[in-house]
């Protein structure tokens, strides 16, 4: 991988941080839209994990691969993984 992996390391221990505060709300019957909100913040961290690993995956993996082909591959795997972000 060649995101910034303490960047990486921090965004998913933050999610991680958050998913168990969530569970805690639910545990405590907290109110719906609130639980809500958390999640949504969750996933926004964890958009942003993915955004950094996909960004660093186009400018190292996809640009130093050693032939054509081998970016074709890569450009036709990162087309397919966008494809299932975009649902």
């Amino acid at each position: 991988m060649m995101a910034d992996e303490k960047k990486i390391l921090r965004l998913l221990r933050t999610a991680r941080g958050q998913i168990d505060g969530i569970l805690k709300m639910v545990e405590e019957d907290r109110y719906c839209i609130d639980i809500s909100q958390q999640l949504m913040a969750t996933e926004a961290i964890l958009n942003r994990a993915n955004k950094e690993i996909l960004a660093a995956h186009l400018k190292h993996c996809v640009q130093q691969a050693a032939t054509e082909e081998e970016r074709g591959q890569k450009i036709d795997e990162f087309v397919t993984t966008l494809g299932r972000i975009l649902k």
